[in-house]
């Protein structure tokens, strides 16, 4: 069985770094996605989804080194 997500938002805050007593890097993401649509009166109502996403090794290195707060990201 396989489960896969494909996540594309926004970072709410900078990406923390840690590393294992291996040196690995663990890197702890808040990403938020939005829904935005129209109710049945036609007044605009958007909603926010958050995530935590947890990367390890060298992708958490290259995340902590380019990502920042409110930048983009596209995770699979």
């Amino acid at each position: 069985m396989l489960n896969m997500a494909q996540i594309i938002g926004h970072l709410g805050r900078e990406p923390e770094v840690r590393y294992t007593p291996e040196s690995t890097a663990i890197a702890n993401l808040a990403v938020a996605t939005n829904e935005t649509w129209k109710d049945k009166n036609g007044a605009k109502e958007e909603r926010a989804e958050w995530h935590r996403v947890v990367l390890c090794g060298r992708v958490a290195e290259i995340a902590a080194e380019y990502l920042k707060k409110g930048s983009l990201v596209y995770l699979q």
